[in-house]
């Protein structure tokens, strides 16, 4: 997800310190949410070995169900970077979504 480990000196007060034995061993500097979306993009891209624009519709739609169980669309302007890297609008991401949760009965 893009984290960064430092030692646990360098902590910032958002930052994880982990310890073990009650000694500080290290830190964990955790992205922005945004970062972490573009880390998850990636990531598919890499998983479906093309770019996401380029696969069809069903897998488009898998892709849109995998990025809402993740908390993609929480992020601000969640739907326009996920549309983008799809290669589709924010309206055909929001009708996958709305068709995702009419199949679920929700």
């Amino acid at each position: 997800m893009g984290a960064e480990l430092l030692g646990p000196d360098q902590a910032q007060p958002d930052d994880v310190v982990l310890a073990w034995e009650g000694r500080d061993v290290i830190a964990v500097r955790l992205p922005q949410l945004s970062d972490s979306l573009d880390h998850i993009l990636a990531a598919m891209e890499r998983r479906h070995g093309m770019p996401l624009a380029d696969l069809d519709r069903k897998a488009k739609q898998s892709v849109v169900r995998t990025l809402e169980a993740r908390g993609a669309f929480s992020v601000r302007h969640g739907v326009e970077t996920v549309a983008s890297a799809l290669g589709v609008s924010r309206f055909t991401v929001y009708n996958y979504l709305n068709r995702e949760h009419a199949a679920k009965g929700e």
